[in-house]
């Protein structure tokens, strides 16, 4: 055989695995995921936009814990502001503070094997969530924990969009100042953050626990009605369309990447035939390749139906955020995009309070008054190069 034929067949081979593998992980995937979220809630909550109150705050509480720490990131960089991080958890571990730090297998990739055998030496329990495993090594590799979620002695817990690393604090001069949004929460939802740490914990961890023998004080109810809603496999899309279709007047969007399933931008173009005012909040700079060019084909679709679309000028925008008719509003990990939607590990709260709602659109108000419109005509601009980009990320956009 030729030399070409076998290049030939070996690319259609690997073609042909990528595709039952992935194929195949993602129906067993949705054959086990279990849905689960709380009934209404009643909790107090502080918001934080920006990374540097958050983690002066953040760095406070884990300083003061008594009983015990578990947290759960996306991503922990190797830099200084994470090895701040890491000297306080090796502090409070060895003071006899149960501490256990979980992190996504690919997003905290750069935390290296002397680091973690630091931690354990110290007493810190640590274990990467999300590993690739066999037998789908490429879908499985496509799954990540994109959860963001600490609990400080079963009282005080953390939920949002911020991770680890020096450009949340705004150290990074390209994506500096980081907008993002953060939860610290208090009252009777702490517990379940609690329970779904661990749950993502046992599955990785090599020492499992018992999710009731974990020491959780009694919480009072707090003022604000609540829900908090895991999903993954599939389930998010579902919640979306749900919220979508009963909006009344208004829905506002803010993610930094825009990149609906077919369902989700059918739904968003009905609803805009329909007279409902649609907003989106988008970054103008991006931090990843072709993310940003994936987006400009829904944003036309939603521009052509009147849609208003901002681009932040002030930095990067992360944030995750949705509100519908002044109602409802949602903040948690998940971006409005088809990775968030179908492959990864997410967590939402979805307030049901009129004041938080109007407190959060008051800063999202804020965010917007930050950017600049972009319509039909600066997206339309002939651009040959970025025309080849945007054919590219359409290929890819479901794993970007």
């Amino acid at each position: 055989m030729n030399f070409p034929y076998i290049v030939i067949a070996l690319i259609l081979l690997i073609i042909v695995w990528f595709y039952l593998d992935f194929t195949l992980g993602r129906k067993k995937h949705r054959a086990l995921f279990q849905k689960r979220e709380t009934p209404i809630l009643y909790g107090n909550f502080e918001l934080f936009p920006h990374g540097k109150e958050l983690f002066a705050d953040y760095l406070h509480e884990l300083k003061m814990a008594r009983h015990h720490i578990h947290i759960l990131f996306y991503i922990v960089r190797d830099d200084q502001f994470s090895q701040q991080f890491f000297n306080i958890l090796k502090t409070k571990a060895q003071e006899g503070v149960e501490v256990r730090l979980l992190v996504d297998r690919i997003g905290s990739y750069k935390v290296k094997k002397p680091a973690i055998n630091e931690l354990r030496e110290t007493g810190v329990q640590f274990a990467f969530s999300n590993r690739i495993k066999f037998p789908f090594l490429f879908y499985s590799s496509q799954v990540r924990n994109h959860r963001k979620i600490s609990i400080i002695d079963g009282k005080i817990g953390y939920l949002g969009g911020f991770n680890v690393g020096k450009e949340y604090i705004d150290q990074d001069p390209k994506l500096s100042p980081w907008r993002d949004y953060h939860l610290k929460i208090t009252g009777e939802s702490v517990p379940f953050l609690q329970r779904e740490f661990l749950i993502d914990w046992n599955e990785y961890a090599s020492a499992n626990v018992e999710v009731d023998s974990v020491y959780v004080p009694v919480q009072l109810k707090g003022s604000v009605p609540h829900q908090f809603v895991p999903t993954e496999a599939g389930f998010l899309e579902e919640k979306y369309l749900h919220f979508i279709q009963n909006a009344k007047k208004s829905i506002i969007i803010g993610t930094p990447y825009f990149i609906p399933s077919k369902k989700l931008i059918n739904e968003l173009i009905l609803s805009a035939k329909r007279g409902i005012k649609i907003t989106i909040v988008v970054p103008y700079i991006t931090d990843h390749m072709l993310v940003q060019e994936a987006s400009y084909r829904y944003l036309r679709l939603m521009l052509k139906e009147g849609a208003q679309v901002f681009q932040y000028r002030n930095g990067f925008y992360h944030a995750k955020s949705i509100i519908i008719d002044d109602q409802l509003c949602d903040i948690g990990t998940a971006n409005f995009d088809k990775r968030s939607i179908f492959l990864n590990k997410e967590i939402n709260c979805y307030f049901y309070d009129l004041d938080f709602v109007q407190r959060f659109k008051d800063i999202l108000r804020k965010d917007i008054l930050d950017s600049k419109p972009l319509t039909l005509a600066d997206l339309n601009k002939p651009n040959f190069f970025g025309s080849v980009k945007e054919g590219i990320a359409g290929a890819l956009s479901f794993f970007l």
